[in-house]
């Protein structure tokens, strides 16, 4: 059920964006709170959203360079929310499988829940741009074989992901798997750890 929900929010949260389509648009989430795991992730995939087309807008060879420097600082700033969200998502977790006592021998995953679902949510995205170029009218014939080919893995790609998250939230809710969440830990926003920032002090 919970894989359902992300990759369907995923999903509206794209298509949303595009209405508009333009990184200035106000957000409004339309899950509240109440809804803790729901409003967390339209958030999530939203932060991801908006990242992808700074990424296009930085590329363009005529950018204005002061254009440029101040839409990095927002990229920076996006990737700081983005690893929050991350963070608030792997707490919703902690806190539901709390009373979880894992087995003797019980393992840790890899990557956390969360950073599953931070690739989920990325996934969606490709998955949705490639399916743009794969169905532009006006590329070549190549070209949207080229990307037609490309959507399909992603699409596989998407199913085994999916299956992943799946499986290890089972294996913590049965505990096989357990949890450990470490708090990211940059330095290049601190101006304690950062020695360009810590000599403007």
């Amino acid at each position: 059920m919970f894989i359902e929900k992300a990759n369907k929010i995923f999903q509206d949260v794209i298509e949303k964006y595009h209405i508009i389509n333009t990184v200035d648009q106000p957000f409004e989430n339309p899950y509240d709170k109440s809804n803790l795991i729901e409003h967390l992730l339209y958030r999530k995939c939203w932060i991801d959203t908006v990242q992808w087309h700074y990424e296009d807008i930085i590329r363009d060879p005529q950018i204005d360079p002061v254009a440029a420097l101040t839409l990095k600082r927002q990229i920076d700033a996006s990737n700081q929310d983005r690893t929050d969200m991350v963070e608030y998502i792997d707490s919703y977790f902690l806190e539901k499988y709390k009373n979880v006592s894992p087995k003797e021998n019980a393992t840790i995953n890899t990557e956390s829940p969360a950073w599953g679902v931070d690739r989920l949510s990325i996934l969606a995205l490709k998955i949705y741009h490639m399916n743009e170029e794969a169905t532009r009218e006006d590329a070549t014939d190549s070209h949207r074989e080229a990307c037609q080919r490309k959507l399909d893995i992603l699409l596989e790609q998407r199913v085994d992901l999916s299956t992943a998250i799946d499986t290890l939230l089972t294996d913590i809710e049965n505990g096989d798997k357990y949890m450990k969440v470490y708090k990211q830990m940059k330095m290049y926003n601190d101006d304690e750890l950062n020695p360009v920032l810590r000599s403007q002090k």
